[in-house]
C-alpha cells in the first residue's frame, strides 16, 4: 500500500510538470494507494486558494481521484465525497463539510453559523 500526499496527488491532478505527473500517473494507476483526510484537505486548499480553481471544478476532480478503485482511506470514502459536497452545496469549508457529513453519527458542537446550518 503507497500513502500519497498532496503534493503527489497535485501533480496528477493538475499536470503542470509532465515528468512528475507521468510517475506520479504510473503509481497512482498501477497500485493500491491510500489518501489520508488531512491530505484532501490540503489538495482542496491548495486547488481552491493557490491555483484558483473553481469550487465546483475542484470537486468533479477531486471525487472523480477518489473514486478510483485502488484508491482507499482510512476513513470511510463516503463522508469524504459528502463532505466535498457539501463543500459546493453549502459554501462552506471542506473541513466544515467534513465535520457535516459526519452529523449523522456524531453530535456536532461548533458556534458557527453555516456549519450550524448545515448540520440543522
Amino acid at each position: 500500500m503507497i500513502l500519497l500526499d498532496a503534493n503527489y496527488i497535485l501533480r496528477y491532478l493538475i499536470r503542470d510538470n509532465e515528468e512528475m505527473y507521468l510517475i506520479a500517473e504510473k503509481t497512482i494507476l498501477e497500485n493500491a494507494c491510500m489518501v489520508l483526510n488531512e491530505v484532501v484537505a490540503e489538495v482542496v486548499y491548495v486547488l481552491e486558494k493557490v491555483y484558483k480553481v473553481p469550487k465546483d471544478e475542484l470537486v468533479d476532480v477531486v471525487i472523480a481521484f477518489l473514486v478510483q478503485g485502488n484508491i482507499s482511506m482510512t476513513t470511510k470514502k463516503s463522508d469524504v465525497i459528502q463532505a466535498l459536497k457539501y463543500y459546493t452545496e453549502k459554501n462552506i469549508d471542506f473541513v466544515d463539510g467534513y465535520l457535516c457529513a459526519l452529523k449523522d453519527e456524531y453530535e456536532i458542537k461548533t458556534f458557527d453559523k453555516k456549519l450550524l446550518k448545515c448540520c440543522g
